[in-house]
């Protein structure tokens, strides 16, 4: 690896394009696929919890997100932004699915309503 301090002038003199993941997985080939994911909800009492989000493209190929370390809250017609990576970059997305979840067990299930849902490519903007 490179220090953070130093990865210009140690990349910089490659004759080809570089690029450096500073985001890295547990996988091989290490590296992450950083989405932004911008939800507005529509339940009338505030959630807390965690999203796992899986997309899927047009051949069928499915990517699970890792589960975000901290709990966001969701209230009413509140925007709210989460950042997810994937171990694999996906290119024509067909399906987008979201996993809710307390991490609790004790209670009922909840649900969460999603009135509005945005994700972009971090890694490829124009996506």
């Amino acid at each position: 690896g490179y220090h953070a301090d130093r990865w210009k002038k140690l990349l910089i003199p490659y004759s080809s394009p570089t690029k450096a993941y500073f985001d890295t997985s547990d996988q091989d080939p290490f590296c992450m696929y950083n989405y932004l994911l911008d939800i507005t909800t529509w339940n009338k009492s505030i959630k807390r919890g965690f999203i796992k989000v899986k997309i899927i493209d047009d051949a069928g190929n499915t990517v699970e997100s890792q589960m975000n370390s901290e709990a966001s809250t969701f209230q009413q017609y509140k925007r709210v932004k989460i950042l997810t990576g994937f171990h694999q970059d996906t290119e024509k997305i067909a399906k987008i699915s979201l996993t809710f979840s307390t991490k609790t067990l004790i209670g009922p299930k909840t649900k969460l309503r999603i009135l509005q849902m945005k994700l972009k490519s971090l890694n490829n903007p124009k996506r």
